[in-house]
């Protein structure tokens, strides 16, 4: 890929996306729980801040928020995690929210048997109702300069016209030579209101064009861009990376313009104990990062926002596929063994683990 020099950029990384308040009931249950724990999260945003706290470039998100507390709640949490914010839209809120709103995101993190459970409360949030032409892409990528845009499906599922932004944004993009990552991240909730699958993959196929870097695992390419492959439903996420390989093959016949993609493999024998790998294709070959058997998981929520983050590092900083889906391999498993949507690791225990470093006390 043909990355932009740093040197020429202020934006290593812009991510598109809507950013949501998450209520974390720890041990307990949503319905049964008496306090909250508040974090920020949002499947592009993380990407975003996983870079900038984990591997320290410079990044920013653009998004939108109603302007009351809830808002500057999100705003603040953003401040903590260094993601610049110059790019957010604030919308005048009425008081009540009956025209716009922002996100909240409740999640509980599962264990053992019990799976985690989210229920989204994220109506015509401000972000949902962003429209083309509010944002000036041309300031982002020329005068400031990007060097990668990241969005995604779940941005792309909130309403009519978010995709449209983000076309607009990835038209943007290709214009100054900036590389597009997508994540399919498909939210069976968010489409179902809106037409399903049929629509998720009338969306996902028309900006499938302006992408250099897909991510998604099977059950993604099956749902959200429709490709079938013999003895895969659409709930069934394999550890076999041949079946990836087949769904990488019938996606590059029709979208010959990725240069990447990228999945993670998991297993989930219970919420707290997976099985952890992944594997990219770039360039004609296909690179994988060691299977991880019965990782352990607090909250498993932000893994894979965590991997697509710790492999485009590896793509900014020039080191190669092999590296990058190590690397993102690492970091998603480090990032599930802490609490909240986005990153607590550093870089050196991402390359620990990437080493096969073991969890013996550090003193």
């Amino acid at each position: 890929m043909q990355i932009k020099a740093k040197e020429t950029c202020l934006w290593d990384q812009v991510s598109l996306g809507e950013v949501m308040l998450r209520l974390d009931p720890g041990d307990d249950r949503i319905w049964t729980t008496r306090q909250f724990r508040a974090w920020e999260g949002g499947g592009e945003y993380n990407v975003a801040r996983g870079l900038r706290r984990c591997f320290g470039l410079k990044t920013a998100v653009v998004s939108a928020f109603a302007d009351n507390p809830v808002g500057r709640l999100v705003e603040d949490l953003i401040n903590q995690g260094g993601v610049d914010q110059s790019h957010v839209k604030w919308v005048k809120y009425d008081g009540v929210g009956r025209t716009v709103r922002n996100g909240l995101n409740f999640t509980e993190r599962g264990f053992g048997v019990r799976a985690a459970l989210g229920c989204s409360d994220r109506g015509h949030t401000a972000a949902s109702q962003m429209k083309p032409g509010e944002i000036d892409w041309d300031e982002i990528f020329g005068r400031e300069g990007a060097r990668w845009l990241h969005t995604g499906g779940i941005f792309c599922a909130l309403s009519e016209s978010t995709p449209l932004v983000a076309r607009e944004a990835m038209q943007a993009a290709r214009r100054h030579g900036v590389i597009v990552s997508y994540d399919l991240n498909y939210r069976e909730s968010l489409w179902k209101g809106i037409g399903g699958k049929d629509k998720a993959r009338e969306v996902n196929r028309e900006l499938a064009q302006y992408i250099d870097v897909m991510l998604g695992n099977e059950e993604d390419f099956t749902a959200a861009l429709g490709f079938e492959v013999e003895g895969l439903d659409d709930h069934l996420s394999s550890l076999d990376p041949a079946n990836f390989k087949k769904m990488i093959q019938k996606a590059l016949e029709a979208y010959p313009n990725f240069q990447v993609v990228a999945t993670t493999l998991r297993k989930a024998t219970t919420a707290s104990r997976n099985d952890w790998g992944a594997i990219c294709w770039h360039n004609g070959e296909f690179y994988e990062a060691p299977l991880r058997k019965d990782l352990e998981i607090l909250d498993r929520v932000g893994g894979g926002d965590s991997f697509a983050s710790g492999l485009i590092y590896g793509f900014l900083a020039g080191k190669g596929p092999q590296y990058a889906v190590e690397c993102g391999a690492a970091h998603g498993a480090l990032a599930m063994t802490t609490p909240g949507d986005t990153t607590m690791a550093l870089l050196s225990e991402v390359e620990k683990v990437m080493k096969g470093g073991t969890a013996r006390v550090a003193r």
